[in-house]
């Protein structure tokens, strides 16, 4: 396509565009993104350890299903006052932030290997250890961009994501092998060495920058929280992006909140019903680590935002056949092929959202952003699970998503046109520190073949240069 500097750009041209230069490899040659990368890839995989393990601990001393689900769900509330957390990541330095949000959970969670605890305590300690999340993931995902740059961006992005769904994967595994097969401290032990690691990788690899809102600019914590719910929700793009979102959401978590009782609904032995269990869950990261990795090498980048309102209506369309109650091996597939299209939906989704972010924004959008999904998660666990008392499994799965197809049908019918996502993002660009601003265009001095034709012509330079 032609760099025409008048012509509006397509937010696929803006964010990745078609650049032999935008690589895996050149993505992980800067030494910033890879401490990044590393430690919030640590931080996951202690994340979902503890979790499994601490659902295991408090079992054991309680014999009560209830309060280990509790132990669970507790990670959910934090988010619910994300929002403001992530106002106050905005008013402090990102790297700060992550370093000290970091060293006080490994603090937290170092108490949880004392004996004997009581479990009122545990509980404590995993809520205001998870008041430490939101800040930390918004301080982390508002310093992405400045890190690889505008154009490396989607492809950050999406290793970031895929990356997160092999640790969800890994650590609910070995954790709870472990906890079940030794003990849930050992787990609870590397949980917190993952923290110390996470902050010296931050503390050595990443380089300060100072805080993007001045003292100047603070005025009260709760109009700052205020502030980003109004960027997001009174912006046109980046409201369509965040209603897309948080649709998707509420219907991509059902099979995996539903797993243990819908392998049980479809399953007769029950020896065989954990295998079905664990084939649901599995499947949809496992298919979002595939959908992320192969969408983004094979698919031209100028087609990716294109495609986001085909895409996004696709997930809860695949698993409408629940209705036919199949076995767990087919139920199974079917949530992978749902998660092969969020894996190639979700990067794109994102790196849209951040390029149309004004500068000194970010963490409160994203404070929005990621409280939004997790409350969207636990109230479709918690409405089906309710409908699952009542109905047959893959009835209440089926309907579910059929009416999620619906949903997204209409949002797709409303979906902005590219000449809007091309002046967000224009108007986000305008706002970018120096940093942020790729490098001026070279200009060639006229050569003798120019003196000869007298047209003095300046090449034609790609449109997303390398970063300076």
């Amino acid at each position: 396509m032609a760099n025409d500097p008048a012509r509006p750009r397509d937010p696929a041209e803006v964010v990745t565009e078609s650049n032999p230069k935008v690589t895996y490899s050149a993505v992980f040659a800067d030494r910033e993104y890879r401490a990044l990368f590393l430690s919030t890839l640590i931080n996951w995989i202690g994340d979902y350890l503890s979790r499994a393990a601490v659902t295991v601990l408090v079992y054991h001393q309680t014999q009560s299903a209830l309060l280990s689900a509790a132990s669970f769900a507790i990670g959910y509330v934090p988010w619910l006052f994300g929002p403001v957390l992530a106002a106050f990541a905005e008013r402090h330095p990102y790297r700060r932030v992550m370093i000290v949000s970091d060293l006080s959970r490994m603090v937290l969670i170092s108490l949880l290997l004392l004996p004997q605890l009581p479990v009122p305590a545990m509980l404590l300690i995993l809520l205001v250890a998870g008041m430490f999340a939101p800040p930390t993931q918004a301080a982390r995902s508002a310093l992405l961009p400045t890190v690889v740059g505008r154009e490396r961006l989607a492809l950050a992005l999406t290793i970031s994501q895929t990356a997160s769904q092999t640790a969800q994967v890994f650590g609910y595994l070995v954790g709870a092998t472990v906890a079940v097969a030794l003990t849930p401290r050992i787990a609870l032990g590397v949980d917190v060495l993952t923290f110390a690691l996470s902050a010296a990788l931050i503390a050595f690899g990443v380089r300060h920058r100072p805080t993007t809102m001045s003292s100047a600019q603070r005025t009260h914590l709760l109009h700052e929280t205020a502030e980003g719910f109004r960027l997001v929700f009174g912006h046109p793009v980046l409201r369509s992006i965040a209603v897309v979102v948080f649709t998707i959401t509420v219907f991509a978590i059902v099979p995996e909140g539903l797993a243990a009782a819908w392998a049980a609904d479809i399953t007769t032995d029950p020896e065989t019903r954990g295998l079905g269990q664990g084939l649901i869950m599995a499947a949809g990261p496992v298919g979002f680590i595939i959908g992320g990795t192969v969408f983004n090498r094979i698919v031209p980048a100028e087609r990716r935002a294109r495609l986001i309102p085909v895409l996004a209506v696709l997930p809860p369309l695949l698993l409408v056949p629940s209705l036919l109650a199949p076995a767990a091996p087919a139920a199974a597939l079917m949530v992978l092929s749902g998660g092969l299209v969020q894996g190639a939906l979700t990067p794109t989704l994102n790196a849209v959202f951040v390029l149309a972010l004004p500068h000194g924004f970010r963490a409160r959008a994203f404070g929005v952003m990621s409280s939004g999904i997790q409350i969207s998660q636990l109230a479709a666990v918690l409405t089906t699970g309710s409908l699952a008392e009542h109905f047959r499994v893959p009835m209440v799965v089926g309907l579910w998503s059929a009416g999620g197809a619906v949903a997204m049908l209409f949002l797709a019918f409303f979906w902005p046109a590219p000449a809007a996502f091309a002046r967000a993002t224009a108007d986000a660009a305008a706002t970018m520190p120096d940093e942020e601003k790729p490098a001026a265009p070279p200009v060639r001095q006229p050569g003798p073949a120019d003196a000869d034709t007298g047209s003095g012509t300046v090449p034609t330079t790609s449109v997303t240069p390398e970063r300076s």
